[in-house]
């Protein structure tokens, strides 16, 4: 990829001293010898004029650290105490681990590993102290198996298990939770409740039920346990440590590493506010209504007397992934027109809905029985505003049809900066690094069975997405955006993630189609295009 140069780059904050560096020029000759006495004077000079400055600065942004420190604190209670000693807990667990691995490979082998040398900093034992703490970590842990590009393979390789299922709750703690937030025996809502979850993540768990009265099946979607008092004093700290990074080294801000970490804090604590998702499935059956769309797509219904912040009980669909090509062929004639409805449907969103699904893995986004195509988990969700989809819409069209100068201009004008861009430059590197997309790997599973009372042979195929290399396409993206100073807003990066979802769809249902061109879907307005193309030219 034309932006691997980036990868090795160290942090800002690691970089050596800018400091003034004499040249063989500015040499004086003084009684035929020669003298640095006056470089040397001026080199110090300017050193000293730095330092002076950058301490000025850190004294005057002290006042504002601490008042953010404090109101975090506040903010945090009790809570960032018990965090503490749970954090200490999984330290010294973990640490217990690789003591006792280390005497039975001294034992055994009389030397070391490399890795065991590492201590809890080594790949294995850091994924177990993450698992040991929780949800957040655990989230984090995703991001790391997420991003190859900012990572070291061993880690990314290892944090991949941070993807499997979390540990299920016992159902007992779920009881409890239901009758707290129902208010009432749980008896006298649900007829019966499935006491194996269909599901278990990290912040929430999912079990099957059936609704007293009218008999319908539903799914039951319940916080697990001092969720949120965890993610609160976590993110809490970690906003805290970068600010104290920020801080120390003001060359550190230039990574939005603050902000950032401020972004995730926001979206994971709205991730567990189940009234929230709650609005956004209304929202999105409102879209799916006023447009007529119903025949064509749905939502889960929400039954709100069985439901709160954190409890939400949903309509139980039942389909399959859109994955799932040999279940997708017994359900419907047309596997290819079914990814067209789910996409204008998707795309229709973006404007038409106040917010749009930003989570269309798999898991998510199902044929039904009835061949509607069905939308789950609106726990992630994105907003969109009309400059930054003005925009999109051009560098949609531009990928389209490969005109790199104009998904240059674009980009540029979707992304904040504070310098001129080299426009032609950025087009050429976009090239570069757009044409490895066909060099992903987009693994199609093929499996055959013959009857045993018949010569027909059945097929079945399955995709696997590889989640490492879609993400290392979009942060190659972001990085050679950034090298051009160029910085996103975040419904940039949730649309790109699910554009990347649906193309991987697109190689499995209709390997002939091209999703931004086909004029079945409605993706952008040629009227935008062609204003986009004469304000580059």
């Amino acid at each position: 990829m034309a932006v691997s140069a980036f990868r090795g780059a160290r942090l800002p904050f690691l970089h050596q001293s800018q400091l003034p560096v004499a040249r063989g020029s500015s040499k004086k000759m003084i009684g035929g010898r020669k003298s640095n006495a006056f470089v040397i004077s001026a080199q110090y000079s300017q050193t000293q004029d730095l330092f002076t400055s950058r301490l000025q600065s850190r004294i005057e942004n002290l006042p504002k650290l601490v008042e953010d420190i404090v109101q975090t604190s506040i903010n945090t209670g009790p809570r960032g105490a018990l965090r503490l000693v749970q954090g200490v807990q999984a330290f010294v667990g973990v640490g217990g681990e690789w003591l006792t691995d280390i005497s039975k490979l001294t034992r055994v082998s009389g030397g070391l590993p490399t890795e065991m040398q590492l201590g809890l900093l080594s790949p294995l034992y850091l994924r177990k102290l993450f698992e040991r703490m929780g949800a957040t970590y655990i989230k984090l842990g995703q991001f790391i198996a997420s991003a190859p590009t900012l990572f070291p393979p061993e880690y990314v390789e290892e944090f991949q298990n941070c993807f499997d299922k979390a540990p299920p709750v016992p159902f007992e703690e779920i009881r409890k939770i239901l009758q707290e937030e129902l208010g009432r025996p749980i008896e006298s809502v649900y007829e019966y409740v499935d006491p194996t979850p269909l599901a278990s993540a990290s912040i929430a768990q999912v079990h099957g039920a059936r609704l007293r009265g009218s008999q319908e099946d539903v799914v039951i979607k319940v916080l697990k346990p001092g969720i949120e008092d965890f993610l609160v004093a976590d993110l809490n700290f970690i906003y805290v440590v970068a600010r104290i990074f920020e801080f120390l080294s003001p060359e550190f801000s230039r990574t939005s590493l603050v902000g950032i970490v401020k972004d995730i804090r926001e979206s994971m604590l709205e991730e567990v506010d189940f009234n929230k998702e709650a609005q956004n499935i209304e929202s999105f059956k409102r879209y799916l209504e006023s447009m007529g769309l119903s025949g064509q797509a749905t939502a889960p219904r929400l039954y709100k007397h069985c439901s709160s912040r954190r409890v939400l009980t949903m309509e139980r669909l039942y389909g399959v992934p859109l994955t799932d090509l040999d279940s997708i062929r017994s359900l419907v004639s047309s596997p290819e027109n079914s990814l067209i409805t789910a996409l204008n449907v998707w795309f229709g969103s973006l404007l038409s809905c106040e917010s749009f699904h930003a989570d269309v893995h798999a898991g998510n986004l199902w044929l039904l029985r009835d061949g509607r195509i069905g939308f789950l988990d609106f726990g992630i969700v994105g907003r969109i505003s009309p400059k930054t989809w003005d925009a999109m819409e051009v560098f949609l069209a531009s990928i389209a049809t490969e005109e790199y100068e104009s998904m240059a201009s674009a980009l540029i004008q979707m992304g904040a900066t504070n310098r001129d861009v080299d426009a032609k430059a950025f087009a050429r590197d976009l090239e570069k690094m757009f044409s490895s997309i066909q060099e992903l790997d987009t693994e199609i599973v093929v499996a055959t069975a013959r009857g045993p009372n018949s010569d027909r042979t059945a097929v079945a195929a399955n995709v696997v997405v590889d989640e490492r290399q879609m993400n290392a396409l979009f942060l190659d993206l972001v990085r050679l955006s950034e090298s051009y100073g160029l910085k996103f807003p975040r419904e940039f990066a949730l649309l790109m993630k699910q554009l990347l979802y649906f193309d991987r769809y697109t190689r499995l249902l209709a390997p002939n189609l091209n999703m931004l061109q086909d004029q079945r879907i409605s993706v952008v307005s040629n009227r935008r295009m062609n204003r986009y193309k004469d304000s580059f030219n």
